[in-house]
């Protein structure tokens, strides 16, 4: 009877999810979130993969194609648009602020994957490289909570303020940042450059950061030669959604176990 009891312990220690059923994740990003669908049900995004392997309770995106980091001097708050390709509306600060204001239970993850539209359209956001990350901690965080939209104009205080406004709404919830991975529709030096961004100011935030760029098998110049992870060079297969998402879950497991 000893025996049969270890048995099943160790069978559902094995079969156990990352997360506990009782876990609610939330992810936010630009296409390649968005490729997995709203409810994550398209195995074309990562998402739909790692919620295979994770099995939380809930798991449902933000996420909207052509997304930025990045706002613009025209940026509003605007949680209805959805347009699909690059705009001032289209930014990670309206997910937030869609995510902030769902009736839903808050969630104990937000992952957050973008950046790559911040690089391959960075003549559409000029604003995005000029400011390092040690002068977009000039200001105290309440200063940085109380600024508009159109005031934050580069990658390092978007993120900042972005993920400011999430731990004031969601004070329990683990953050992370996924890093953009390479892509043949930018140089890989400034998805690196937007990588090292992201990554510096997940440190300051205390945010887990994983380096798609780095870690992906998504690599820029083999899908040049042939798209094997990608369909376009940019956007990834099932093939390369699965191994984002599994390389994710792994990394999370890592994290948090």
């Amino acid at each position: 009877m000893k025996s049969i009891t270890q048995y099943i312990l160790f069978t559902f220690i094995l079969l156990c999810p990352l997360v506990s059923p009782c876990q609610r994740i939330a992810v936010l990003g630009d296409s390649n979130t968005w490729l997995g669908g709203d409810n994550c049900g398209s195995q074309r995004g990562w998402t739909y993969w790692f919620g295979q392997e994770i099995r939380p309770e809930s798991l449902r995106s933000y996420a909207r194609s052509g997304a930025t980091w990045t706002n613009t001097a025209a940026t509003i708050a605007n949680v209805d648009e959805n347009i699909g390709v690059l705009g001032d509306n289209n930014v990670i600060y309206n997910q937030v602020l869609r995510l902030n204001a769902d009736n839903k239970p808050s969630p104990d993850y937000i992952i957050i994957g973008a950046g790559t539209n911040d690089a391959w359209f960075s003549g559409k956001r000029p604003g995005a490289f000029a400011q390092s990350v040690e002068q977009a901690w000039g200001q105290n965080d309440n200063d940085v909570l109380n600024m508009k939209a159109s005031e934050v104009t580069s990658l390092a205080l978007s993120v900042r303020h972005n993920v400011l406004l999430l731990k004031q709404q969601h004070p329990k919830a683990h953050i992370v940042l996924l890093t953009p991975m390479q892509t043949t529709s930018a140089s890989t030096e400034l998805i690196a450059q937007a990588g090292d961004i992201i990554e510096q100011c997940g440190k300051r935030l205390n945010c887990h950061v994983i380096r798609l760029d780095k870690e992906s098998k998504v690599v820029a110049q083999n899908e040049r030669r042939r798209k094997v992870y990608t369909s376009d060079g940019t956007h990834t297969s099932v093939k390369g959604a699965k191994s984002n998402g599994m390389l994710i879950a792994t990394s999370l497991r890592n994290l948090f176990k």
